[in-house]
Order: structure tokens, then C-alpha cells, then sequence
């Protein structure tokens, strides 16, 4: 107990209540929601309440304690304003593009289903598995997440939180489908915000004299100046990243087509937009604080550093809960998403003769065990699997704007669309930089480091994912099309 906030016996205790609350009244209330068009978009009758929490639920996760209180340690003012806008800009950019894609395809219920309309089996299927692969990696890093603060609080292992969190979420979600998420995501989102409004006042009143930007430009001046360069390519670099990867997640798009009409969507849209600003960006100011009290302590631990200040047990148990609410919200989106995808396009990945042999909905379920077990190893081991995710999001970026860009110009094909993409992810990839993040397969290894400008040579994550976001829309430009 010297080294921990509280007893493993306490926390796994709280763990094992929390998980069974959610998973009790995820199979109780979708008991009787048990055809697919309820487990893929909840038969397209969900109110603006339960859409707004669950669009909320499910854009944030437990990563808004450890992603924004690290990159504002180093990134300052402009990597939380980046991050709030881009966990947000999603949720502006589909009240047009659901509009759209709901009136061209009112039937639907994947993203990759309107566009496999629209381009070739070849394209289509990249298409799925970028997507799957982007979901799978936010599996990981979420049910990492939860088992390192856990870890941290408690001593508990990470496997045992791990296996906790995902036998629970898998349970629920499995059998009632988004009817169950949607449902749970209510409750959630609800624990979510009250927490975090305790944790504001709690943090402010332990720390009254640090709380405040004047404290923070006292001590680490260039997180909130204006002329800090780091801030802006920060801020940008987490923009572009996090808006991209959001635009491909399936869960948004189930909830665009589960909204009961175009109205409830926009306000749900709008609502949700405007909640998620201030939370992610209430987090990253807490890093900043966090970081001028005591530089020495781990970037990523800074919420929690302040937060159980006075080692309070029951400040803990409170931690344990949100982490593990914004948790579990955010994985059975994950996997009910990855669901609905095997689902709906399974049958045009493969071959036409063994497709009337297959009952998608439990093809789904075994894929779906079969990438949790590897989250589970995964998450057990404490891996960094931030380096691959910053992979991912590159991936997502090479594709944002030929698809979206596609939806409007409709001289955009197949070829040319594909073209754009593979130029835009070799762009990437070729400043995309290594693990230590010193240099990348253009600067540093194929050709020297001095033959680049300094701000190239510290700015590699930036320059790649700028490259490969904003490439394949000047390919398409120059392309002549057919």
C-alpha cells in the first residue's frame, strides 16, 4: 500500500462491479432487440439524447487522460487546440456529409457500403481493411490504457484488467449489438461528464495557486506563447491526424444512419461537437499544470498526479470509474463497428461460391474474439503502441481527401482514386519517422540528414502526415480524368 493509492483487492473489486453494471444492463435493455437492423443501426429510430451521448461516448475514450496531458507538455497551447478540434471536426464534417451519403443511400449502414457502390472491388476492399486495421489498433490502445491506470492506482495486472474490461464489453456488445452500445454509452457519458466536472473542482482547489495560465506562463512560458513554433506544428499535426482517423470510424457511421431523420443527426452533431471541445481540451490544460508543477514526473500521468495529490482513496476509486466509463464506451463502439462491417461487406470480400454457406453475424463474432485475444496480449504485455497508431493514423490520412473529395466530384474513378492514395501513403511513409523519432527512411537513411532544412529534420511527424493528407488531392488535380 506504501507505493499504491489503494488495495488490489479494492480496485478489482470496483472493476469487476463496474464492468458487470454495464454488462447487466447492456443484455437486460437489448434483450428484446434481437434482429440484425437493430444490432446494425438500432432499426434508425434513435432519439437526439441517446444519439447525442453515444456520438460523445464513443469519439473519447480513456486516451483524453493520457494523449493530451502528454502532447501539452511539449506541444503547449496549440496541440490541445489541435487535439479538441480535430476530436470534435468529425462531428461538424458529418452533419453534410450524413446529410449527403443518407439521402444518396438511405438504406445503408457502413461507409464502405456506399463506396463500394461507387469504386471497384479492388479500392473497396483496401478500403475495409484500412479500416478495420485503424479500429483494431484504438481497441488496443483503449484497453491498454484502462490497464495501466489501473496498474498505477492499484498494482492490479494488466492482464487480469484487461481480460475483465473485454470479457465484459464483449458479452454485452456481441449480443445486443448497437441497441446495447447506444444504450450503455447513456449511462456512461453521464458518469463521464459529472466526473470530470468533480475532478475540475477537486484539482483547482488542490491546486488553487498553479491552476491558472499566469501560473503556467511563469514557469514554462513557450507552452503558451505565440511565437512558439512547436505549438502550431503540434497543433496541426494532431488535427490532421485525429479528424482523418475519426472520419473512418465505422461508429460514427452506424450513428449517422441509426438517427431516427435528418434533424435528430444535426442536433445530435452539433450538441456533441460542442462537448467534446472543452473535455479534450480541459485534460491538456491539466498536462500543462501538471508539467509546471513538477517536470520530472511522467508527461502522461500528470491529470492523475494532481488529481490524487492527497493519495485520497476515494479520489481513486473515482479514477477508476471514469477511466473505466470512458473505457468501455469507446470499446463496444469498436467492436460492434468492426461488426457491422464484417456484416454488411463480408460477402463482397469473399468468392461468391462459399457465400451462401456463411452466417455473417457469427463469421463477425469469431473475427471479432480472434482481435481481442490479440488487444488482450497486447494490453497484458503494456506495450507502446502509440508509435502504431501514429502508423495508422498516416494510413487514414493518405485516404481522407480522394474519398471524401470523391462524394462531391464525381469525375473522381476508381484508378484515379487509387493512384492518389498509394502516392500519398509513399509520400508519408518516406518522412514518416522511426520509433526515436531522429529520422525517417528519406531523411536520414536514403539520403543524409544535412540535406534538409531544420525545421524538416524536427517537424518529420508533421511534414509526413502533411504530405500524405494533402498529396492525393494534388495528384487529383493534375490527373486528367476520364
Amino acid at each position: 500500500m506504501d507505493k499504491y493509492f489503494i488495495s488490489q483487492s479494492t480496485s478489482l473489486a470496483l472493476v469487476i462491479c463496474t464492468c458487470l453494471f454495464f454488462t447487466f444492463f447492456g443484455v437486460y435493455y437489448s434483450r428484446k432487440f434481437q434482429d440484425l437492423s437493430n444490432y446494425l443501426t438500432a432499426n434508425r429510430s434513435v432519439g437526439l439524447f441517446s444519439l447525442t451521448t453515444s456520438l460523445t461516448a464513443s469519439a473519447l475514450g480513456a486516451w483524453i487522460l493520457f494523449g493530451p496531458v502528454s502532447a501539452s507538455t511539449w506541444g503547449g497551447i496549440g496541440s490541445i487546440i489541435g487535439y479538441s478540434l480535430g476530436t470534435a471536426f468529425p462531428m461538424f464534417f458529418l452533419i453534410f456529409l450524413g446529410k449527403k451519403i443518407r439521402k444518396e443511400f438511405p438504406k445503408g449502414s457502413t461507409l464502405v457500403e456506399f463506396l463500394r457502390k461507387k469504386f471497384g472491388q479492388s479500392l473497396f476492399k483496401l478500403i475495409l481493411l484500412m479500416m478495420i486495421f485503424y479500429m483494431f489498433i484504438f481497441l488496443c490502445a483503449e484497453v491498454t490504457a484502462i490497464s495501466v491506470l489501473i496498474n498505477y492506482i492499484s498494482g492490479t495486472p494488466l492482464w487480469l484488467t484487461a481480460f475483465i474490461v473485454l470479457l465484459a464489453t464483449l458479452t454485452y456488445t456481441l449480443y445486443g449489438g448497437l441497441r446495447a452500445s447506444l444504450f450503455t454509452d447513456n449511462i456512461q457519458m453521464i458518469l463521464v461528464i459529472a466526473l470530470l466536472i468533480i475532478s475540475f473542482f477537486i484539482i483547482k482547489n488542490l491546486n488553487l495557486d498553479q491552476f491558472s495560465f499566469k501560473f503556467i506562463g511563469e514557469k514554462n512560458p513557450h507552452l503558451i506563447s505565440a511565437s512558439y513554433i512547436p505549438g502550431y506544428t503540434a497543433g496541426l499535426t494532431f488535427f490532421i491526424a485525429v479528424a482523418a482517423t475519426n472520419l473512418f470510424h465505422q461508429g460514427n457511421w452506424q450513428r449517422v444512419y441509426a438517427a431516427k431523420n435528418l434533424v435528430t443527426l444535426k442536433k445530435s452533431l452539433i450538441f456533441s461537437f460542442f462537448i467534446i471541445i472543452p473535455i479534450v481540451f480541459y485534460t491538456g490544460f491539466v498536462g500543462m499544470v501538471a508539467f509546471s508543477i513538477d517536470p520530472v514526473n511522467r508527461p502522461d500521468l500528470g491529470f492523475f498526479s494532481l488529481l490524487l495529490k492527497n493519495n485520497s482513496t476515494m479520489l481513486s476509486l473515482i479514477v477508476i470509474i471514469l477511466g473505466l466509463a470512458l473505457t468501455i464506451s469507446t470499446v463496444d463502439t469498436l467492436v460492434n463497428a468492426i461488426s457491422s462491417l464484417i456484416v454488411v461487406d463480408g460477402k463482397a470480400v469473399i468468392e461468391f461460391k462459399k457465400r451462401k454457406k456463411i452466417n455473417y453475424l457469427k463469421f463477425s463474432k469469431y473475427v471479432i474474439l480472434l482481435l481481442s485475444l490479440i488487444s488482450f496480449f497486447i494490453a497484458s504485455k503494456g506495450f507502446d503502441i502509440l508509435y502504431l497508431f501514429l502508423l495508422a493514423d498516416l494510413f487514414c490520412c493518405a485516404f481522407v481527401f480522394t474519398i471524401f473529395y470523391s462524394f462531391f466530384d464525381k469525375r473522381i474513378n476508381e484508378k484515379t482514386a487509387y493512384f492518389s492514395i498509394i502516392i500519398g501513403l509513399i509520400g508519408g511513409l518516406l518522412l514518416f519517422p522511426s520509433p526515436d523519432f531522429s529520422k525517417s527512411l528519406l531523411v536520414g537513411f536514403l539520403l543524409s540528414k544535412e540535406l534538409f532544412t531544420p525545421f524538416i529534420n524536427q517537424s518529420l511527424l508533421f511534414v509526413s502526415f502533411l504530405i500524405a493528407t494533402f498529396l492525393p488531392l494534388v495528384v487529383i488535380k493534375l490527373t486528367k480524368f476520364r
